[in-house]
């Protein structure tokens, strides 16, 4: 069983940031949603791992983010948190698309 690495550190990115949103602002929507969302990309990343053709949840959440933070840091135009979140979502994005487009080893 190999470990999505990239998977759980992105979910470690999100829920850390959805800690650092309630810590400096104290905004408790902030704390759920990272929370949540850091959960999920957790439990994605878990499912990866224990088969990696499992990837519905993964790409759910980091595409369900991409899109959220992609259309905030359109309009803030911050880069801090929202285009950093939209950013590593897109790349998860992308790394589980490419995952889905290899063609499967012969085990």
């Amino acid at each position: 069983m190999s470990v999505d690495w990239a998977g759980c550190g992105y979910a470690a990115l999100v829920a850390t940031g959805g800690v650092v949103g309630y810590v400096k602002a104290g905004s408790v929507p902030s704390l759920a949603a990272g929370l949540l969302f850091g959960g999920l990309a957790g439990f994605g990343a878990y499912q990866i791992s224990r088969d990696p053709k499992n990837v519905w949840v993964s790409l759910a959440t980091s595409g369900t983010l991409a899109a959220i933070m992609g259309q905030r840091f359109y309009r803030s135009r911050k880069f801090m948190p929202p285009g950093l979140i939209a950013g590593a979502s897109l790349l998860m994005v992308a790394k589980i698309g490419t995952g889905m487009l290899q063609k499967p080893s012969e085990s």
